[in-house]
């Protein structure tokens, strides 16, 4: 058997990055997907505009080391990225003495839908506005 999550949607916030003590970089940041709602008869439910409504879900994402730098440099909030990787649980006693779980998804890849966020390192260059091409 395989542990294999493949997930597509919106990151939900600009990805936040730490570097542990034993120098691993750990960047995390939250996907959102969606799927039609439907009824009891498993038809898609719409709105009064006739738009199919949605259940959201949110994922937390983990990313090490140059997966995670990637992410770190080039995914911003709003984005669309595909993640695949593997679910991760994980079950610990809090300060009150009360046990919590807890999930992620630790990415293997992740793969831009949608253009990256410039990165001001890269290259040095600029996009060219529209009255800056010359035809």
């Amino acid at each position: 058997m395989h542990n294999l999550v493949i997930l597509a949607g919106n990151v939900g916030a600009t990805p936040e990055a730490r570097t542990t003590q034993g120098g691993t970089r750990i960047t995390h940041f939250s996907l959102a997907t969606s799927r039609p709602k439907r009824d009891s008869n498993g038809k898609i439910l719409r709105d009064d505009n006739n738009r199919r409504l949605e259940d959201t879900e949110w994922h937390r994402i983990t990313c090490f080391n140059g997966v995670g730098k990637t992410v770190e440099q080039y995914v911003d909030k709003g984005m669309k990225v595909m993640v695949r990787g593997r679910i991760h649980y994980t079950r610990w006693t809090d300060n009150e003495n009360i046990e919590r779980y807890g999930v992620e998804i630790i990415a293997d890849e992740v793969t831009f839908l949608t253009r990256a966020k410039a990165n001001d390192n890269a290259g040095g260059g600029h996009e060219p506005e529209d009255d800056e091409i010359p035809f």
